[in-house]
């Protein structure tokens, strides 16, 4: 039986663990507006940095319902892939609850340019003088929060502006392949990931359908080509819904022989 002093040490470690957490898996305008699967992205714990991702729809709610809860107050960055709504609908909220209403001058945004400039632009512009530092996002390109290294893949074939973005922990690299139609150059941009987060919105291409988004034989490829250790499948489309995530994820890991799941809404993944 642990002592006292040791069981606390233990929750200390345990605490300190890097992990992140779907807020919400799903994918695609349908799946989005009717709330199949919720839309908040992705919250990060890595060497001591708090981080959102990609806040959809619903980020801020899914935080305070999230067990136990995600102090939104204590977020230290916001990092976005791209502009499109189901990635960046609540970044505004999210930044607002990190610096205390605009009051206190902290934490980090990082973000492609047309997130930052012109007429899609995503942040409001009297929450813009209370961050911190605003980074414009660029490929393949390295940068430091704290003292965790962070770096941007090759663009992505998407509609806008999209970055996938890698983090460099002790030993390990983890990767999240946002939004994008598949090409040659995202093999070599991901290749020393040993998790891959993958959004993969659809069973197949539809007939006429020239949407810029993953489907399960192009991701199939890529996981041999890459040959991560892990992969977990999210930002689901309604295809994807109806044919159950986690029987395709299934099939998957043995057609490529990695280790592929299904996120889903709520799921927690520590990394070793």
């Amino acid at each position: 039986m642990l002592s006292p002093k040791d069981t606390a040490k233990k929750d200390m470690t345990e605490a300190q663990k890097d992990y992140f957490k779907f807020l919400g898996t799903a994918g695609a305008r349908f799946v989005m507006a009717r709330q199949l699967r919720a839309s908040g992205g992705i919250y990060l714990e890595f060497q001591g940095q708090k981080i959102a991702l990609d806040p959809g729809p619903g980020a801020l709610l899914r935080m305070a319902h999230s067990r136990p809860p995600i102090d939104s107050t204590a977020v230290d960055a916001v990092i976005l892939t791209h502009k499109h709504l189901d990635h960046s609908n609540d970044v505004n909220v999210i930044i607002d609850a990190m610096t205390a209403g605009g009051f206190k001058n902290r934490g980090v945004l990082m973000a492609p340019a047309e997130c930052l400039e012109g007429p899609d632009r995503i942040l409001l512009p009297y929450l813009k003088k209370a961050i911190k530092e605003i980074i414009t996002l660029e490929p393949e390109t390295s940068y430091e929060l704290g003292c965790l290294k962070i770096k941007t893949s090759v663009r992505h074939r998407h509609e806008a502006e999209t970055y996938g973005i890698k983090f460099y922990l002790s030993g390990t690299v983890v990767g999240f392949m946002v939004d994008t139609k598949t090409f040659p150059e995202l093999v070599s941009s991901y290749r020393d990931c040993r998790y891959l987060v993958m959004n993969v919105l659809r069973v197949k291409e539809a007939e006429n359908d020239h949407l810029l988004h993953l489907t399960v034989p192009e991701a199939v490829e890529l996981i041999k080509a890459i040959k991560p250790q892990k992969v977990f499948l999210t930002h689901f489309g309604h295809t994807m819904l109806k044919a159950n995530p986690w029987q395709v994820a299934e099939k998957m890991s043995e057609e490529t022989g990695v280790e592929v799941l299904a996120a889903y809404d709520g799921m927690k993944v520590e990394l070793d």
